[in-house]
């Protein structure tokens, strides 16, 4: 790293930790993904870097100075014997190199003898205890001083043993992961039940791991792969590894034992890890390389909260190329306006990336994308899409430069938006994100939507301004104690509010795309989405000639459609509803009553409200439009209609009926 000035190294480390400790709480703690793996990596590289070039600004508070992670409160919380640390990254045989000089340095006789090398495994960490043979304690990594108690949920793993011979006290580590052939059959049912899928392998076996239900854990084939033993002490890494597997514990299978004249077969060992990785049965992103003598190992310490006996090579990211087709503007939940890059369709570690997160305007400046460019995308971590850069050389001929603010005008002609000074994103003027949050749940619970009484304006405006309700999915961990602290809600209403949430999870799909509020998606459109795609999952991945195949959805509509489900805020928001129990049912009316019969409703009906007639409508197969065509199978005229629609439907010979006649027509 090039040397800079003490004063831009201080300002530069106080927005990394900033970053660093954001990332790292949303991955650890909430198991959520707000940027690459890989991105957190280089960052803390680059802030240990730094740290080490000015030793005296580092603080104990440092993300350098820390585990990974804290306990959450689900489960009781215990504090490890010893604690669980995590090991300092390295990116380069350069880099081991130096870690090598700088341990030589500090050992007797100056030369290590051997080194312990084993993959690095992408899973949750976690200790298991035995006592004098029987299993008694599982305790995940938390914070490396204290951990979560999951006993439970590790006891249905079935390559755990429960028992082993050895007497007294013992102490295992390792990760709890799910193989990639059990995770894409989860995957798979995940599909044909409509489901939305799960991000990765590491963070559904994290998710399982902090179930408070055991049988979820019973549900899913984890695997617990063991790396360490704390009890008993071994003279060496590799015979400690070796007693693991007497006792009947698994590991990787992909651990070696190198001696220091023997380094280039390290790295040669390494290069070809890299290369066969993807023919393993979990997913890794690197190795582990320890000094393989324990006591050497123990000698040595700890500097900050790393070993300063191991580390972990990481292996770059996984790349491929691809064609950006488009790129459309998400408006998220907090009224950020955030830019997302159309792909065409491609294979990245396992998984095929249609889009990728563009993440501001200056972002699009940086890398100089254009629309038909050809990039290099990478899901860095095994998680998200990045791009990583434009192939300028493949350009097409006639690009134009990507104008923010022109397209922010032309895909929301309506919004007026603004970018605060010194911010970079752009966001929507003169609404807050409290007051979207409103609307957006009075839209879903809506009668167009999923109709869940109790819901009003009032009642929207109350559990929200109480911070009760966060989020969307916050309406499903209402309780009726929680309700009862609130003015508007005795006993019973706050139970009848709780009893018509719990019914409004299992909604017709297309009441459901209703309800998420896709601009420029209404009940019609959803019906004929669901119609086209049967799931969430399907309409999730859907590409944009597949939605502009569907007559009523043109280049506006699609685009809206795309950005919708390209952004990470609204995915989250899914898959939090889908763990919570919100599962919409497709109904194929394909052979229902109205079926491929199309109706229109002009004037004021007696019995219904315009929008819940049109629903009944829609329930029994039939398309609702707004317009008469030639297509209009009959123009339904409640008091004072419009004069245009019927003198068109005259003029068409589009037959009439009125309330009466309708009313026979649903029953």
């Amino acid at each position: 790293m090039k040397m800079i000035s003490r004063e831009e190294a201080e300002k530069r480390i106080l927005k990394l930790r900033k970053v660093i400790d954001d990332y790292r709480y949303h991955y650890h703690v909430l198991d959520e993904s707000i940027m690459s793996e890989a991105a957190g990596d280089s960052l803390k590289h680059e802030l240990a870097q730094l740290e080490a070039m000015y030793p005296d600004l580092i603080t104990p508070d440092s993300p350098t100075q820390r585990v990974a992670g804290e306990p959450l409160d689900k489960f009781e919380k215990v504090r490890h014997e010893k604690r669980m640390i995590s090991l300092a990254d390295v990116f380069s045989e350069e880099e081991i190199k130096d870690w090598i000089t700088r341990n030589e340095k500090l050992i007797p006789g100056g030369r290590i003898e051997e080194f312990f090398t084993d993959i690095k495994m992408d899973g949750l960490a976690c200790a298991l205890k035995y006592k004098d043979g029987l299993f008694v304690q599982a305790v995940t990594r938390g914070d490396g001083m204290v951990g979560e108690d999951v006993t439970m949920n590790v006891r249905t793993i079935q390559n755990v043993p429960l028992s082993i011979e050895e007497l007294g006290d013992v102490e295992v580590r390792g990760e709890i992961i799910l193989f990639k052939k059990d995770f894409e059959e989860i995957q798979e049912k995940q599909r044909k039940m409509g489901e939305k899928e799960f991000a990765n392998p590491r963070n559904l076996a994290a998710g399982t791991i902090r179930q408070l239900d055991p049988r979820i854990a019973a549900s899913r084939n984890l695997k617990f792969i063991a790396y360490d033993l704390v009890k008993p002490d071994l003279p060496t890494h590799a015979q400690a590894y070796e007693k693991l597997r007497d006792m009947g514990f698994r590991t990787s299978g992909e651990d070696r034992v190198f001696k220091y004249a023997e380094l280039g077969e390290m790295f040669e060992y390494i290069r070809k890890l890299d290369e066969y990785r993807k023919g393993l049965k979990f997913n890794t992103d690197g190795m582990v390389i320890k000094i393989n003598n324990r006591a050497i190992y123990d000698k040595l310490g700890i500097i900050g909260k790393t070993p300063r006996g191991a580390v972990a090579f990481k292996f770059p990211a996984e790349e491929s190329t691809t064609k950006v087709r488009d790129i459309v503007i998400s408006i998220g939940r907090t009224g950020a306006a955030t830019p997302v890059a159309i792909l065409d369709p491609v294979e990245v570690a396992g998984s095929i990336v249609r889009h990728a997160s563009l993440h501001n305007a200056d972002e699009i400046a940086r890398l100089g994308v254009r629309i038909g460019d050809t990039v290099i995308v990478y899901k860095a971590g095994d998680i998200i899409p990045q791009i990583k850069e434009v192939l300028v050389g493949l350009r097409p001929e006639g690009t134009i430069e990507f104008n923010y603010e022109k397209a922010l005008k032309e895909q929301y002609p309506e919004l007026k938006f603004e970018r605060a000074t010194g911010e970079v994103v752009y966001r929507v003027k003169g609404e807050t994100s409290d007051y979207i949050l409103k609307r957006a749940i009075e839209y879903y619970a809506s009668k167009s939507a999923l109709d869940i009484e109790g819901l009003g304006e009032k009642n929207v405006a109350l559990i929200v301004d109480s911070g009760l309700v966060n989020s969307l999915p916050d309406l499903y961990r209402l309780t009726r104690e929680k309700l009862m602290q609130l003015d508007r809600f005795a006993e019973v209403s706050a139970q009848k509010l709780v009893d018509n949430l719990e019914k409004s999870k299992h909604p017709a799909l297309a009441k459901f795309i209703t309800a998420l509020g896709i601009r420029h998606v209404g009940s019609q459109t959803a019906v004929s989405l669901a119609n086209k795609f049967g799931s969430i999952g399907k309409l999730a991945d859907a590409e944009k000639e597949e939605l502009l195949s569907i007559p009523d959805i043109g280049e506006v509509v699609a685009e809206s459609i795309l950005a919708y489900f390209a952004d990470e805020d609204n995915l989250k928001v899914l898959n939090e509803l889908s763990e919570l129990g919100v599962r919409p049912v497709f109904e194929d009316l394909s052979k229902a009553k109205l079926a491929g019969k199309s109706y229109i409703i002009s004037g004021t009906l007696e019995r219904f409200g315009r929008e819940e007639a049109e629903n009944k409508l829609r329930e029994l197969g039939a398309t609702v439009t707004s317009s008469v065509t030639k297509a209009t199978t009959a123009l339904i005229l409640g008091a004072k209609p419009g004069a245009s629609k019927l003198e068109k439907a005259q003029k068409l010979g589009i037959p009439t009926m009125d309330e009466e006649q309708f009313l026979n027509l649903i029953s």
